[in-house]
């Protein structure tokens, strides 16, 4: 609709836009590929996408190293901009450290001094942002408020479940599920299930509307 409306307007700097789309299957290195290919056959004059951190920074490096810009649209991790960030690289959405400081108002209020258990999508974001969450709600004990590493990509129902099963036999009063997309929509669907939600207090630290419904 975007494009329509600045086409019809006479385009950018006199020129029409056109969308060019690849998919990266959530795969940096499928990412990389795609922004090399979009740049360098395509002749793109910027790249956006990146449903994931990883595949966000992989696909920035690619467009990097051809003088383009790439402007992530949904990378959360603290990376994407900070230690993995570079002058070409943009982002749409706040990073995982501004999501945990948002959420330690609520959780510093509500769960203070309580047991955490985190199961964590096993990438750059999942890592920033359960290291965030850790810090702003001083559960940065991993004794205490254990916590267990999910795939990503392709996590399996019974990866989800075994997590689960952990964080069911714990102690633990917060549950904190830093999981996205279509896997956090199948854990908390095993989590609702297994009673989970009324034995303990779960958080997501990142959602949005398609999440949700989906749930």
């Amino acid at each position: 609709l975007a494009v329509d409306e600045i086409n019809q307007a006479g385009g950018v700097n006199g020129r029409p836009l056109e969308l060019v789309i690849r998919n990266t299957r959530g795969e940096p290195e499928r990412g990389a590929r795609n922004t090399a290919e979009l740049i360098d056959k395509e002749g793109v004059g910027m790249v956006f996408g990146g449903v994931s951190s990883a595949v966000a920074i992989a696909s920035g490096n690619a467009a990097r190293d051809r003088n383009t810009l790439y402007f992530g649209t949904l990378p959360y991790s603290n990376a994407t901009t900070g230690e993995a960030g570079h002058r070409f690289m943009f982002r749409e959405p706040y990073n995982a450290w501004m999501t945990a400081k948002a959420l330690s108002k609520y959780l510093t209020a509500n769960h203070a001094d309580e047991k955490y258990f985190y199961i964590t999508s096993d990438y750059t974001w999942g890592w920033s942002v359960e290291a965030s969450v850790r810090k702003f709600s001083g559960t940065e004990d991993t004794e205490a408020n254990p916590g267990v590493k999910t795939p990503f990509p392709r996590a399996l129902i019974s990866d989800f479940r075994k997590a689960l099963e952990q964080a069911a036999a714990s102690d633990a009063k917060v549950l904190m599920m830093v999981l996205f997309g279509d896997d956090m929509v199948r854990a908390m669907n095993i989590a609702y299930e297994m009673g989970l939600t009324k034995k303990m207090q779960i958080v997501v630290p990142n959602l949005t509307l398609g999440m949700v419904r989906q749930v």
